[in-house]
């Protein structure tokens, strides 16, 4: 297999200007696999007031639901690519239709070593000199900043920070970190979900999992939060997103493995190793304990393998979890084991990973 030189929320730019965030860590070995982003005004528009970025005189929009799917489905195919395990097409990038790269932890780098242009960068600066400052085993090259930030098209009064962090023992010590921050009231740092304000207002979708239940998650992980610290007084979300370091790596890419669907499934079980739990995919190793619908193959699942978001850093070792999504059979020429999944699909909405209390 291939050794990777790109990782999760790296960037990759096309000769179209389209922007593709690689997603996770398992490729293929002459192309990644991708999220689309960002396209320029030239190729793609969009009615959505949330979409616009400004990057000096051109023009991009944030893609949101499957209009990026759609366009790469629609006007450029070629940004599909045959994954073997799952004998489908997904959205990827060959090697050779890589136009540029950008990648968090450098961008950063550059950020904090010119002068801050505005009042957000300022802002990035100030919070990330507090939070290496607080710690003892911190430093900026542990952080990297995504987003609109990354490409340079962000708004000054408008946008949020997105910070990667690097590694498990740096996520560890940065969550640990920040629930201490969150207890100072001066350090003008707060927990985004202390409250049920960023949800208020909000049309829920998911079926199986309520808005309360998604706080309270959210609030344990401890990778979102408010700062105060910036111009105008306004409040900033910085979250801070999970990256695995190069050492930890592993491409479980196998174009010998074949991946089949055996139905929908809703179980309870016992999280065993969350060791991969903070990471995209979000690997939770499991124990059945009760298959509730689906299956009888369900109670042999030894682990829940998500790309959904809102379920990183969902549940923790020896909790007990409901989980409701596809269940996979995953085999080799040396054997085979079940897992559940949980991505982009027609039900996304019913999928579910929540602690059981």
């Amino acid at each position: 297999m291939a050794t990777l030189n790109l990782r999760d929320r790296d960037a990759i730019i096309t000769k179209e200007g389209l922007i593709l965030r690689v997603l996770g860590y398992s490729h293929p070995p002459e192309a990644y696999i991708c999220d689309v982003e960002y396209a320029p005004a030239e190729i793609f528009r969009s009615t959505n007031p949330k979409s616009l970025r400004s990057l000096g005189q051109r023009i991009f929009y944030k893609f949101y639901e499957n209009e990026g799917l759609r366009l790469i489905e629609e006007c450029y195919p070629k940004y599909h690519i045959f994954h073997h395990m799952l004998r489908q097409n997904v959205v990827g990038v060959n090697h050779s239709d890589i136009l540029s790269v950008k990648k968090p932890n450098d961008a950063l780098k550059e950020l904090v070593e010119t002068s801050p242009k505005d009042e957000l960068i300022t802002a990035l600066n100030r919070l990330l000199r507090m939070l290496v400052r607080q710690s003892s085993n911190l430093s900026t090259e542990d952080f990297g900043v995504f987003g609109s930030v990354l490409h340079d098209f962000h708004h000054p009064k408008f946008s949020d920070l997105d910070f990667a962090v690097y590694g498990s023992k740096r996520l560890a010590e940065l969550r640990a970190e920040l629930q201490d921050m969150y207890g100072d009231v001066h350090s003008l740092l707060s927990n985004e979900f202390e409250t049920e304000e960023p949800i208020r207002g909000k049309h829920w979708r998911f079926r199986n999992y309520g808005p309360k239940e998604y706080v309270w998650h959210q609030e344990r992980k401890m990778i979102y939060a408010l700062y105060e610290g910036v111009e105008g007084r306004r409040k900033v979300k910085a979250e801070f997103e999970p990256v695995k370091e190069c050492d930890e790596i592993i491409n479980e890419y196998d174009s010998e493995r074949r991946i089949s669907q055996k139905g929908w499934v809703k179980m309870l079980a016992y999280v065993k190793d969350d060791s991969d739990a903070p990471f995209i995919p979000s690997i939770y190793r499991i124990e059945p304990s009760d298959v509730l619908h689906g299956a009888r193959e369900a109670d042999e699942a030894v682990r829940v393998v998500s790309f959904m978001e809102e379920f990183r850093l969902q549940a923790f070792k020896d909790e007990k979890i409901y989980v409701e999504g596809n269940l996979e059979e995953v085999t080799t020429s040396k054997g085979g084991f079940h897992q559940i999944a949980l991505t982009c699909c027609p039900r996304y909405y019913e999928q579910t990973l929540k602690a059981a209390i």
